[in-house]
């Protein structure tokens, strides 16, 4: 069949689907929730992850994929109660057709209000069906709208790695194509971010949309907008339409501020409070955190019994962590930064990367480990205790490993105490990191 959209059999074919497209979004809808539902604790681990690893551009990604799951399984789950809701509307209308008012026999007061307000059950039919269209529309939308959001993003972030820190192009035009380039970008995420809040504010002042066309014409591609563009502008033109998604607006902020609402027990202990003398807390025994709902704390024992003559210290690696070996030996600092996101692709040779051995490597990862032994110290009671720390693989997390010794740590509960080191205006300072209660019992 012919897809000219003048044509009138095509027409005649949109106007059919039309009619049975409730069918398409309940099917599309179950789908999507399970889909939904499946990935929302994956994608929840690998957000905390993120934070854990300190990783901000992967946190970034991964809250705004967490939260455009949220929304969208909102916006499902409400749109499949709206439209059974409907269906139900439909088979009672079948058995007992429109209301009628005066087989009620209300007062005349309610009866004329009722008519008022309801005026035909096939009026309400009608509405449901309104709100379940474009409810179901808007769900799909706000998918681009968060893809739009994470291209801004990833724009910024390449502009970053690959032209501001670039180590190919001259500082001058680095810098100076970096900044323009930063600065259009944040000014663009701006105005259209006002534009699309108000609705086209931007597009009805002659001399402001002028201006502002060229920021639309370079976002429009930017934002991949000329993928759902129509979708957008058939909600904006349509007063029912732009009034569901006024209402929905501050819907959303309701349900994030409830997701922030908590439940307290005690006017003294949270769950959540840090390993102390007084408080052990799961995050800090690799025998205690939950592996699916969790990670393991800055600094982790296996037990907090111990019945071996060693104590075994897990420290999880973090690029913060670094940074501060970077600070305390400003030397193990390179002189490119080889965090954060990369590529495989390589548009020069780093000739100075090639030529170290493998014996040099080792001499720079050992020192990098002996820096790492002067920052940590440790007491367990009053007694001084020494780490010797390598790096390991733990659980699938890296991370430095040592094993303290208790020989001479007797019987009981006893309290360790991490001191990290840092330099301070050319000063070491020395300070309590991490307390871990333990008790070393008899085998």
């Amino acid at each position: 069949m012919s897809n000219d959209y003048k044509s009138p059999a095509f027409k005649k074919l949109l106007d059919s689907l039309q009619q049975q497209s409730w069918e398409l979004e309940l099917i599309i809808s179950g789908f999507a929730i399970f889909g939904l539902f499946t990935a929302y604790d994956p994608l929840r681990q690998e957000l905390y992850s993120a934070e854990n690893n300190q990783q901000i551009y992967s946190v970034v990604i991964y809250l705004i994929a967490l939260t455009a799951c949220s929304i969208l399984l909102f916006n499902l789950l409400l749109h499949v109660i709206l439209r059974g809701l409907w269906i139900g509307a439909l088979g009672l209308r079948y058995v007992s057709g429109d209301i009628d008012f005066d087989e009620l026999g209300y007062a005349d007061r309610f009866r004329n209000y009722l008519q008022k307000r309801i005026v035909s059950f096939d009026k309400y039919i009608a509405t449901l069906e309104n709100y379940c269209s474009v409810l179901f529309a808007i769900s799909f939308l706000l998918i681009f709208y968060v893809i739009s959001i994470t291209m801004v993003i990833v724009a910024l972030v390449l502009v970053s790695n690959f032209i501001i820190g670039s180590d190919t192009l001259p500082s001058w035009m680095a810098n100076g194509l970096g900044i323009v380039l930063v600065i259009f970008l944040g000014t663009g995420m701006v105005l259209t971010l006002i534009d699309f809040t108000f609705q086209g504010i931007l597009k009805k002042n002659k001399w402001v949309a002028k201006v502002y066309f060229p920021i639309y014409w370079v976002f429009s591609f930017l934002t991949l907008s000329f993928l759902y563009r129509p979708l957008v502008y058939n909600f904006l033109d349509n007063r029912f339409g732009k009034r569901l998604i006024l209402s929905l607006t501050p819907l959303y902020v309701v349900i994030l501020f409830m997701s922030t609402v908590e439940q307290k027990n005690s006017n003294f202990w949270e769950p959540d409070k840090s390993s102390s003398s007084t408080f052990a807390n799961p995050e800090n025994y690799f025998d205690m955190f939950d592996e699916n709902d969790g990670f393991p704390g800055t600094l982790v024992i296996p037990s907090k019994t111990i019945t071996t003559p060693y104590l075994k210290v897990f420290v999880p690696f973090t690029e913060g962590l670094e940074n501060r070996i970077f600070e305390y030996d400003s030397t193990l600092k390179p002189k490119k930064d080889r965090r954060g996101l990369s590529t495989s692709i390589q548009f020069s040779t780093d000739w100075d990367e090639k030529i170290k051995s493998k014996r040099q490597k080792d001499s720079i990862r050992l020192r990098y480990l002996k820096v790492f032994d002067k920052m940590l110290t440790f007491t367990i009671d009053t007694l001084k205790v020494d780490g010797d720390f390598l790096m390991t693989v733990e659980r699938e997390r890296m991370g430095f490993e040592t094993y303290l010794d208790l020989s001479k740590v007797p019987e009981g509960k006893n309290l360790l105490k991490a001191y990290r080191r840092s330099l301070k205006e050319k000063d070491t300072t020395s300070e309590v990191w991490q307390t871990i209660p333990f008790w070393k019992l008899r085998e």
